[in-house]
């Protein structure tokens, strides 16, 4: 579990983060929701160690990330799987190598046993045989199981994606979907979800953390997320075409 007490942020006088109290529970898709603007990936930033939170504390299974000493703060990030927003992978490098990145810097396994990784965690993603291939010659959702394949070469605890349907089309977001709840079913992670896709929220939020001007303005799930009486939270879920249609049948 990851959670996360009074946690306040700062760029120079203006607060982003108003202390925030919020849990993220292993075993389950946890989703950040929120407008551009709201101060959701800011948070996620902090969760990851990209930032430093000026007050408040966030813990992973009781640690407090952000004053363990670095050797232990190391070890605990190579528990982390982390998907951006564009997928970064990198051109230069082909798909497996790509992926077996990671495993070059934190481990000392051979040659033959990383190739096995990486095809284990191409699987997993319904990615195979691209090995060989460069990102330029895959599509946008290709890239992007990509990138959730190298987040899982390491076996992580934790699992954190920005935005993972920016970009694509509704087929492929759906897809993106399934996969990141059964990747986050069949290993037990602790997943995180950045994002402001109406379709996740409603599907597979276990979880949901709604973000509003930067304070914690509502935590629930997609089981009653639509019947909420949280006004801040309707103006944000039914702007859209698509749940102002769902509303009308509650």
């Amino acid at each position: 579990m990851i959670e996360v007490n009074n946690v306040s942020k700062y760029f120079g006088e203006k607060q982003i983060l108003h202390s925030i109290n919020t849990q993220f529970e292993e075993g389950k898709v946890n989703l950040i929701i929120g407008r551009s603007g709201s101060g959701k990936t800011v948070l996620m930033k902090c969760l990851v160690g990209l930032h430093n939170p000026e007050e408040g504390k966030v813990l992973y299974s009781g640690r407090e990330f952000h004053n363990l000493p670095e050797n232990e703060r190391l070890s605990l990030r190579k528990e982390m799987g982390m998907v951006f927003q564009g997928s970064a992978l990198f051109d230069s490098m082909t798909i497996e190598e790509n992926i077996t990145f990671p495993l070059d810097m934190f481990t000392e396994q051979s040659a033959s046993e990383k190739r096995d990784r990486a095809n284990f965690c191409l699987e997993c993603v319904d990615l195979e045989n691209v090995n060989k291939l460069y990102p330029a010659e895959l599509s946008g959702g290709m890239k992007k199981r990509a990138a959730i394949a190298r987040a899982l070469v390491c076996n992580p605890k934790y699992l954190f994606f920005d935005e993972p349907n920016s970009g694509l089309d509704p087929k492929t977001s759906l897809l993106i979907d399934e996969l990141i709840t059964k990747i986050t079913h069949d290993f037990n992670t602790t997943t995180v979800v950045n994002t402001h896709d109406l379709n996740s929220i409603i599907t597979i939020g276990e979880t949901i953390s709604f973000i509003y001007q930067g304070h914690l303005a509502w935590r629930g799930s997609s089981d009653n997320i639509l019947t909420s009486d949280n006004q801040t939270l309707n103006d944000f879920i039914y702007a859209q075409p698509l749940t102002q249609r769902l509303r009308k049948t509650l």
